[in-house]
């Protein structure tokens, strides 16, 4: 018998995608045959960039491994679309304890919804540990240095948006 090939989402705003979003998808493609990276359009949150500056961001990060990731953008609840989707599980990510409490109360939840569709929790490699989309957008609004820490496209992306 042939196993079925295993799809995992790996949801967020991605605003910008940094270099431990893409540490996490990477780790992620070596657990799962296939990767949807869901960018969440989210009323409650204003990002910086579009939805589709985002979706075009995060594309350019994967060109080789675009035959195992898609992009999507995606509304509602997210385990609802997993299940719609077929996929195992849903990737999030974890730098810190602080993130776990909110993090182990959506898997609940989405376990409570959806039994079929599992949570899994992967950690950045350590020199990723410490950034976030918001904590990124802030040093490069105050003409921070973040090259090291978001792809080369992203990073000019940021010096246009906050030079104007």
């Amino acid at each position: 018998m042939i196993p079925s090939p295993t799809l995992a989402i790996y949801p967020g705003t991605f605003d910008p995608i940094t270099m431990g979003h893409i540490d996490i998808i990477n780790r992620a493609l070596n657990l799962f045959d296939r990767i949807i990276i869901a960018i969440a359009i989210n009323p409650g949150k204003t990002p910086l960039f579009t939805l589709d500056q985002r979706i075009e961001m995060v594309k350019k990060c994967f060109p080789e491994d675009y035959s195992r990731i898609e992009v999507a953008a995606v509304s509602g609840l997210l385990v609802n679309y997993a299940k719609q989707r077929g996929a195992k599980a849903i990737i999030r990510g974890l730098r810190a304890v602080s993130d776990f409490d909110y993090e182990f109360q959506l898997a609940l939840m989405n376990r409570k919804l959806e039994r079929e569709v599992d949570t899994l929790f992967l950690m950045p490699a350590f020199r990723w540990i410490f950034i976030s989309s918001s904590i990124i957008k802030d040093a490069a609004r105050h003409g921070g240095d973040v090259s090291e820490l978001v792809p080369a496209h992203v990073n000019q992306l940021l010096i246009e948006t906050f030079a104007s």
